[in-house]
């Protein structure tokens, strides 16, 4: 027995493998972040994801080859991309600032072990690097529609991006950088919001000229910050406030159709790679048509103020003013807010040659129907207070 104990403790002392083989087996980039030679030249590869290895046959058990970083997954669109993401078999790295609890809806979207959180700050590189080093594609959703007293529009907009492209750039195994801009971002527009996506979309195909641009109008969904706040403010105030005379035109587009635009990016050959997609509804309403939708969902009579944009401006105007001066935060504006009426001083519609939908192989939603019969919740009589597009009722089982 000593002498079986001795030679199993000599052969325990030899190197079962050289480092070059463990590189081999797990490859190990000298690259990482911190190197001494960080890569300046973009290093996403020059086709998408689709030569990845894929096993099992498709669904969320299977695997897809993808490890994403989706940045603002927390948020109001990136719940519904981690889902698409998660029901072919990717693993998602979910980078959170917030609460535990943030990402905890998210989980259930993937196979055991395929959603993973990440606690991240935004101003610490070490952290975003970290949630960054195991992925090959990365995500950016991160967005604001408002300032607070610890976040601008310039630095959660732009430069959040832009250092995201950075990194990416340095990482060497990044395959596809997506970044979701919004419709109507422009250098030259009077909203704060529109030109820092500008500035961020500049920035990031000028570090990867691979990148792909998402360029979404506004979403429409069980989540949204648009006809959500419209039918809270008429439940509590019972009349709706329109920025204008409401002939503003928009073009909304459902939260899914989005989300299904980024896959479908991603599942392409690569096709896809640096270029600018606006993703538009089939449909373009005025602000004033669009309520119209709203109040017809919720059983309401309808019932406007017409609000003259220098009017709108001056009620929105003092939080701008106290925002930095008060050493308390001010609450979040809900209908009027400055940046969003000096949006609303013109159209936001899918330009007539821009790509879209139609190039990634989706056809979007209409926005009358299923996409908005959520807003069911606020009829008075409770949801089977009328009737909706997926269910018809029966008038005499009305109350």
């Amino acid at each position: 027995m000593q002498a079986v104990s001795r030679r199993l403790g000599h052969q325990s002392l030899k190197p079962t493998a050289s480092i070059a083989s463990i590189k081999s087996i797990y490859p190990i980039s000298d690259q990482y972040h911190g190197a001494d030679q960080p890569r300046y030249v973009s290093t996403i590869a020059s086709k998408g994801v689709g030569h990845l290895v894929r096993k099992g046959t498709g669904g969320r058990s299977s695997v897809s080859g993808i490890i994403a970083t989706v940045f603002g997954a927390t948020g109001f669109l990136g719940r519904y991309v981690v889902q698409q993401l998660a029901k072919m078999g990717s693993q998602v790295l979910v980078p959170f600032r917030g609460s535990e609890d943030s990402p905890r809806h998210l989980k259930l979207m993937g196979d055991l072990g395929q959603i993973v959180p990440m606690k991240y700050n935004p101003r610490d590189e070490e952290t975003i690097k970290a949630a960054m080093a195991k992925a090959n594609v990365v995500i950016n959703l991160i967005g604001r529609e408002y300032e607070t007293r610890n976040f601008s529009f310039e630095e959660v907009n732009h430069s959040m991006a832009e250092q995201l492209a950075n990194i990416a750039k340095e990482h060497g195994g990044i395959m596809r950088f997506i970044q979701v801009s919004c419709l109507g971002a422009s250098s030259s527009s009077s909203s704060r919001l529109l030109r820092a996506k500008a500035a961020a979309e500049e920035s990031i195909l000028r570090d990867l000229p691979e990148a792909t641009i998402m360029r979404p109008a506004v979403m429409i969904g069980t989540e949204d910050r648009l006809l959500n706040r419209w039918a809270q403010f008429i439940k509590k105030y019972t009349f709706l406030p329109l920025i204008g005379d409401g002939s503003t035109k928009i073009q909304p587009v459902y939260v899914v159709d989005v989300a299904a635009a980024i896959t479908a990016a991603l599942k392409d050959d690569g096709s896809s790679m640096g270029k600018v997609y606006e993703l538009g509804g089939p449909e373009i309403f005025t602000m004033h048509e669009l309520a119209e939708i709203m109040y017809d969902m919720i059983r309401e009579w309808p019932s406007y103020v017409k609000v003259p944009f220098p009017v709108a401006k001056a009620i929105a105007m003092p939080r701008e003013l106290l925002l930095k001066r008060v050493p308390f935060p001010l609450p979040n504006p809900d209908m009027f807010n400055l940046d969003q009426i000096n949006a609303l001083a013109t159209d936001t519609v899918v330009s007539e040659n821009a790509l879209s939908f139609s190039d990634l192989g989706i056809v979007p939603h209409k926005v009358r129907g299923y996409p908005i019969e959520y807003l069911i919740s606020y009829r008075k009589g409770g949801p089977n207070f009328g009737s909706t597009v997926s269910e018809r009722m029966d008038p005499d089982a009305y109350p």
